[in-house]
């Protein structure tokens, strides 16, 4: 979640500071223009550093704002695809492994409750 943050900051910074990094496109459905989806992926990566940051430090909310955001990081990369349609199609692979890998993970009383079945079949 921290990488996928960092990279989002970074193309908002790039898609910001320069409207001559990406490619002009023609007429696009979505009339957004670059400094708009600068915006907007500055801002969802700021939010995906704070919760990869609540996820490292095993908050439980911060595992349900990390799918949420990762879920709109992918639709954010969707369609930002005319722009840049490699780098969306790696991005939204990434958002898709990052929600599987929160929806997957055990939680830290599962990992308490199979330390204490350990220690209970050591003991016998």
């Amino acid at each position: 979640m921290l990488v996928n943050g960092l990279l989002a900051i970074l193309q908002g910074i790039s898609a910001i500071a320069e409207d001559d990094v990406y490619a002009r496109i023609g007429d696009y459905v979505f009339k957004a223009n670059l400094t708009a989806w600068g915006w907007i992926l500055l801002c969802l990566g700021v939010v995906a550093v704070g919760a990869g940051g609540g996820i490292l430090r095993g908050a439980w909310w911060a595992r349900i704002t990390g799918i949420f955001l990762a879920s709109l990081s992918m639709v954010a990369h969707f369609l930002f695809l005319p722009y840049t349609p490699v780098w969306s199609v790696v991005m939204v692979g990434i958002d898709f492994f990052v929600i599987l890998a929160l929806a997957l993970a055990p939680d830290a009383s599962d990992a308490a409750n199979a330390a204490q079945r350990g220690n209970a079949s050591a003991a016998r």
